[in-house]
């Protein structure tokens, strides 16, 4: 698992019928100290995250595994919502 800031949604007028009814949102990876990452991207949201939360999302075939048994066409897929960290870094 990865940690993220959700920094957007996005909205599909077409869009596979595996996504239908789930909501996509624009993530921001984040390094372990919190600092953003690389480039956002969009991730299949399975647990309800809203933008401005810290989240743990998830990565290649991985992605689909929250909806299984339907066959979701995901590269990332928000797998948990951050209620709080503690990073100790250099430890």
């Amino acid at each position: 698992m990865r940690l993220a800031n959700v920094v957007g949604t996005v909205v599909a007028t077409q869009k596979d019928p595996g996504l239908a009814g789930q909501k996509l949102l624009v993530i921001q990876p984040l390094t372990p100290g919190g600092e953003p990452s690389g480039r956002a991207l969009v991730a299949v949201d399975a647990v309800g995250a809203g933008v401005g939360e810290r989240v743990f999302y998830v990565r290649g075939r991985e992605a689909s595994y929250p909806f299984l048994p339907t066959e979701v066409p995901a590269d990332a897929a928000i797998v948990a919502i951050v209620d709080h960290t503690d990073v100790v870094l250099g430890a």
